[in-house]
C-alpha cells in the first residue's frame, strides 16, 4: 500500500513536474510570440513614421517649389511690366523727340517766313513811298495846289476811306452780335430801359372843385375871410379862388392833404353849412375816410402781388402812393406793375421770384414821403426799409434803382429794368405839349448835327428817329456808323425813359421825265 502511495507519490510529483515544466515552455512562447509581436508594431509603426515623413517632407518641398515658382513669376511679371513701362516711355520720350524735332523746323520756317515777309513789307512800304510821292508830286503839277492843300485833301480822302472801312466793320460786328443775341438775351434784359424822364408837378398839385354858382366863393371865403382860413389850417392846403367860372382850385404838395381837402370842400358845398366849426368837423370825418382808404389801398396791392410778412407801416405807405401820380401814371399801381414784371425777369433768371417783386413793390415807397423829409425818394424809402427790417435785396433796390449807387446784387438792376419797362410802356406816362414839341426838336437837332444828314424825324412819341442820309455823300457803310454815332449821342445827351430806335435810310432815286 505503501509502495502504490510512494508511486502514486512519485507519480504526482513527476506529473507535477511535467505540468510545471509545460507550463514554463507555454509561459517563455507567449513572451516570445508578444516581444515579435510588439517588434512587428514597433516596426510597422516606425515604418508608418518614416513613410510619413516622407510624405511631409515631399508636401514641403512641393510647398516651397509651388512659392519660387510663384515668386518666381511674380518677379517675371514685374520685370515684364518694368520693361513695358520703359518701352513706352522710350516711345513718349522719342515721340516728343520727333515734335520738338518738327517745332524747330516749324520755328524756322515760321522765322524764315517772317523775315521774307518782312523784307516784302519794307519793298512794299519803299514802293509806297515812292508812290506816294510820285502820286503827290504828279497832284501838285496837275492841280497846281500847294503841299498843304494837297496834304489835306488826301488827308480828307483816307479819312473818308476810314469810316467806310469802320462802317463795315460796324455791319460785320452787328452781324454777329445777332447771331450771338440768342444766347446773351438774359444779360440784355437786365441792361435795357434804365434811363428815366425828369421830374415833372404842374399836372400834379393841383385838383379843382366844382361849384354850383359863383356865390358860393363869397360863402367859402367867408366874413372877412374866416372860412377860407379855418379850411387851410386844418387841411393845409391852399384854397385858390379866382375869376375861373365854376371852379376853385385846391393847391399843395401833400397828394394825401390835398384828396382830403378836395372831398371835404366837396361836402361843404354839398351840405351849405360852411363855417369854421363845420369845416373842422368835415376835415376830420374826411380824413379818417381817406385814411381807411389808403390802408384798404396798401393791404389790397400786398394780396395782389402775393407778398406778406410787411410792417403795417409800410402798408400805410404803399397804401399813400395810390394818391401819387408821376407824369399822371398812378404810382401805387406803377409799383404793382413794377413788382409783377421784376418776378418775371427774377423767374427767367432762375432767382428768386417773391423777393423780387417785394423788391419792385417796394422801391418807389420813399415818395410816400418825399415831400414831408429832405432827399431824392430813393434815399428815403431805403431808410424807411431799413427802419422797418427789410432784407439788404430790398434796401438795396429802392436805393438803386435810379443808378445813383454802385450796384452790388442782381435784384437791383432787375428792379431798375423794370421801373423803366412799366414808366416807358405806351399810354403809361404823358407831359406837356410844350415839353414834348421841345423833346421831339432836341432829338431830331442832333441827328441833324452830323455830316451827310439832309433830314430826320422824330415819330412814335420820340421812341423812334428816322434819320435820311444824302446817297451821294454816304455809303452803306458810313450810313451804319452814323446810326450807331446818333445812337451814342442821344444815350449821352438826352434823357429818356425807356429806348429810342434809331433808323438810317439811304436811298437813291433816278428821275426821268418823258416828253
Amino acid at each position: 500500500m505503501e509502495y502504490k502511495l510512494t508511486i502514486v507519490g512519485i507519480l504526482a510529483a513527476f506529473l507535477a513536474l511535467l505540468a510545471k515544466n509545460f507550463i514554463d515552455t507555454l509561459r517563455r512562447s507567449g513572451a516570445k510570440r508578444e516581444a515579435e509581436e510588439i517588434l512587428k508594431q514597433a516596426k510597422t509603426e516606425a515604418e508608418n513614421r518614416t513613410r510619413e515623413a516622407e510624405l511631409i517632407a515631399k508636401e514641403k518641398a512641393i510647398q516651397l517649389k509651388e512659392k519660387n515658382e510663384t515668386e518666381f513669376r511674380e518677379t517675371r511679371q514685374e520685370l515684364h511690366d518694368l520693361e513695358r513701362r520703359l518701352e513706352k516711355r522710350q516711345d513718349i520720350i522719342d515721340k516728343q523727340a520727333e515734335d520738338q524735332r518738327k517745332q524747330e523746323k516749324l520755328i524756322e520756317n515760321n522765322q524764315r517766313k517772317l523775315t521774307e515777309r518782312i523784307a516784302d513789307n519794307d519793298r512794299l512800304k519803299a514802293e509806297l513811298t515812292k508812290l506816294l510821292e510820285k502820286e503827290r508830286t504828279t497832284l501838285h503839277e496837275f492841280s497846281g495846289l500847294s503841299k498843304e492843300e494837297a496834304t489835306a485833301k488826301l488827308l480828307q480822302l483816307l479819312d473818308r476811306e476810314l469810316q467806310e472801312e469802320t462802317g463795315a466793320a460796324i455791319v460785320r460786328y452787328e452781324r454777329q452780335m445777332k447771331e450771338r443775341c440768342e444766347g446773351i438775351t438774359r444779360d440784355m434784359l437786365l441792361l435795357a430801359m434804365q434811363r428815366y424822364a425828369a421830374p415833372h408837378t404842374a399836372e400834379s398839385t393841383t385838383n379843382t372843385v366844382d361849384i354850383p354858382n359863383d356865390d358860393m366863393k363869397g360863402r367859402i371865403i367867408g366874413r372877412e375871410g374866416r372860412n377860407i382860413r379855418a379850411f387851410e389850417k386844418a387841411t393845409g392846403i391852399d384854397i385858390i379862388i379866382d375869376d375861373t367860372p365854376g371852379v376853385v382850385i385846391v393847391s399843395g404838395f401833400d397828394p394825401i392833404r390835398r384828396e382830403v381837402a378836395r372831398q371835404a370842400l366837396a361836402r361843404l358845398i354839398t351840405d351849405g353849412r360852411i363855417h369854421p366849426s363845420r369845416i373842422e368837423e368835415v376835415v376830420n370825418e374826411t380824413n379818417n375816410e381817406i385814411q381807411n382808404i389808403i390802408t384798404k389801398a396798401g393791404q389790397d396791392a400786398v394780396n395782389e402781388v402775393d407778398i406778406y410778412g410787411l410792417n403795417p407801416r409800410l402798408i400805410q405807405l404803399l397804401g399813400r402812393l395810390h394818391f401819387r401820380t408821376s407824369y399822371t401814371q398812378n404810382v401805387l399801381r406803377h409799383a404793382v406793375e413794377v413788382a409783377f414784371i421784376s418776378g418775371l425777369i427774377a423767374a427767367e433768371l432762375g432767382l428768386d421770384e417773391k423777393l423780387a417783386r417785394r423788391c419792385g413793390l417796394l422801391h418807389d415807397i420813399g415818395k410816400a414821403v418825399d415831400h414831408e423829409t429832405e432827399g431824392g425818394h430813393p434815399k428815403i424809402g431805403a431808410d424807411l426799409l431799413k427802419r422797418y427790417g427789410e432784407p439788404f435785396e430790398v434796401i438795396h433796390a429802392a436805393l438803386g434803382h435810379h443808378e445813383d449807387v454802385k450796384i452790388e446784387n442782381p435784384y437791383t438792376i432787375i428792379v431798375a429794368a423794370a421801373d423803366a419797362c412799366s414808366a416807358s410802356r405806351p399810354g403809361a406816362r404823358r407831359e406837356s405839349m410844350e415839353n414834348y414839341v421841345k423833346r421831339m426838336e432836341e432829338l431830331e437837332a442832333i441827328a441833324n448835327s452830323f455830316e451827310t444828314v439832309e433830314q430826320s424825324f422824330a415819330v412814335q412819341a420820340g421812341r423812334e428817329l428816322r434819320v435820311m442820309v444824302n446817297a451821294q455823300q454816304a455809303t452803306d457803310e458810313t450810313a451804319a456808323k452814323i446810326c450807331r454815332d446818333v445812337a451814342k449821342k442821344l444815350s449821352e445827351s438826352v434823357q429818356f425813359p425807356g429806348e429810342i430806335k434809331v433808323t438810317v435810310i439811304r436811298e437813291t432815286r433816278f428821275i426821268e421825265t418823258a416828253k
